[in-house]
């Protein structure tokens, strides 16, 4: 497991990014890959720890010992073969997953963990720069055909994963282009979007069908897609042996005070879409910016984050970010290893500029003349895990745009009603990961994954998820299966 002395000898290190004063004048990505030297070094600190803790942190189960060593022993190669075996886009997870395995890891005791993330992030640009990517159509075809109704990561994994089993997939997508969040809703200063549409390549010469523009089980509406053609539940389970539910937590949480009629206040996904599609190259995109205005962000995680770095990158008078939580602990070891902890976070988009404020919580939104001028605020006090407010700490904060990012409540109702699949308490499509017929709802032949079943969560979880489901429904569709689940 790396060397075997490696993480005495050997500091963690950073991957090397542009300045944050340069990077906001542009929406390329800035973090560079580590060097193979600087790979190796990493993969040297990966200590022979008997029961790697990181395996269990990270949800796609990917093998980190194996290609930590394989990266020290500089077998790149290997290393991939390693890294694919358990997930199908170590590109996007390498830049925008939180790296829960890096919490786990039984380095991180007493010491800063091993830059697992960098090390992924590392591997798979070298795979593509070597030509080692490339399609991998089935041997035979089974005649099965499969419906993935949603094209984010649940919905490419699983839909990658039964193309290679051989059954023909079509992924229908609402949107005018593939990729659910990853397309629009991540900026492209996280991720840029050619990556996409390298792994779609891949995935279309493997035989995958993409459908844009194919509303399923409700109306077109929202940003991208007013010329979306409806899609019958009923074709769909007449034309296809299975059908996947793989849609994204889309319904996002309110907050219903005084004032929310006003003009100015948005949801955080009707505004990052549109830089999306402005770098994109789109014409007639609608017309909402951040430039020169107070802009205040409500809700401290990283939808809320993405809202400040797109802000700074239009210009922004200023950005404050309220979160109604208290600020976490800012502790150097973890305390509760090796769960996931909660510590404070500081995103580059925060290091760009942010004034972040917690115990926050929003009493009015004040106006004039039927736009946003103004946020009235109180602190708050929390004991017990209940809040209360402050007694003469009320204050107001100018604002020109509000952006609500507090979360998602729940997938899209109408999609789970037009196929009558039971629900969960929370509005998720109900259905088990665990025993028989895993991933299957209460209707017959349809399957749900990702944030469609789980509810909000990363995306090395809808990366899993579709990766499973996959498996459940080859086993379905033939008796069996030889995928990994």
């Amino acid at each position: 497991m790396g060397k075997v002395t490696g993480f005495l000898e050997y500091q963690r290190l950073q991957e090397a990014s542009e300045d944050k004063e340069s990077r906001k004048k542009h929406y390329r990505e800035f973090i560079l890959h580590l060097s193979d030297d600087e790979a190796k070094v990493q993969g040297a600190r990966c200590m022979d720890c008997g029961i790697p803790f990181c395996m269990s942190g990270c949800p796609v189960d990917n093998i980190i010992p194996d290609f930590n060593d394989l990266v020290y022993r500089q077998d790149w190669k290997a290393a991939i073969q390693s890294l694919h075996s358990t997930n199908n886009f170590p590109e996007f997870t390498g830049r925008v997953c939180p790296a829960p395995c890096e919490e786990a890891c039984t380095l991180r005791i007493n010491d800063d963990a091993v830059g697992i993330k960098s090390i992924e992030h590392a591997i798979i640009d070298k795979a593509w720069e070597e030509g080692w990517v490339g399609p991998q159509p089935p041997s035979h075809k089974t005649g099965k055909r499969v419906a993935v109704v949603g094209s984010g990561p649940a919905g490419l994994a699983c839909a990658q994963q039964l193309a290679r089993a051989g059954h023909g997939v079509v992924v229908f997508e609402k949107n005018d282009r593939v990729g659910g969040l990853l397309r629009y809703g991540i900026p492209d200063f996280k991720m840029e979007k050619w990556l996409v549409d390298r792994r779609l390549g891949q995935m279309e010469a493997e035989g995958v069908e993409f459908r844009v523009n194919h509303v399923v089980g409700q109306a077109p509406v929202g940003a991208g897609n007013k010329q979306a053609k409806p899609v019958s539940p009923k074709k769909l389970l007449a034309e296809f042996d299975a059908v996947v539910l793989s849609g994204g937590a889309e319904l996002p949480r309110d907050l219903p005070v005084s004032g929310r009629e006003l003009d100015g206040i948005h949801f955080a996904m009707d505004f990052l879409p549109l830089q999306n599609r402005r770098v994109a190259g789109d014409k007639n995109v609608e017309d909402l910016w951040a430039s020169g205005k107070h802009v205040v962000v409500i809700g401290g995680g990283d939808t809320g984050s993405d809202c400040v770095g797109t802000s700074n990158r239009h210009g922004a008078a200023s950005v404050t970010q309220f979160e109604l939580l208290p600020m976490p602990p800012d502790l150097d070891r973890n305390p509760v290893w090796p769960y996931w902890p909660q510590r404070l976070r500081t995103s580059s988009s925060h290091e760009e500029g942010a004034e972040r404020d917690w115990s926050i919580g929003t009493k009015e939104f004040i106006g004039e003349d039927g736009k946003i001028k103004a946020i009235k605020a109180v602190r708050l006090e929390w004991k017990d895990g209940k809040m209360s407010e402050l007694p003469g700490s009320e204050f107001v904060l100018p604002a020109d745009l509000v952006l609500l990012a507090m979360g998602f409540v729940s997938p899209v109702q109408a999609v789970l009603d037009a196929f009558g699949v039971e629900k969960d308490p929370r509005g998720n499509a109900k259905a088990t990961t665990d025993g028989e017929a895993c991933y299957l709802t209460s209707v017959p032949k349809v399957f749900a994954a990702g944030d469609m079943r789980r509810g909000q969560s990363l995306v090395v979880w809808a990366i899993r998820e579709g990766r499973q489901c996959a498996r459940s429904v080859d086993e379905f569709l033939m008796g069996f299966s030889e995928l990994p689940r």
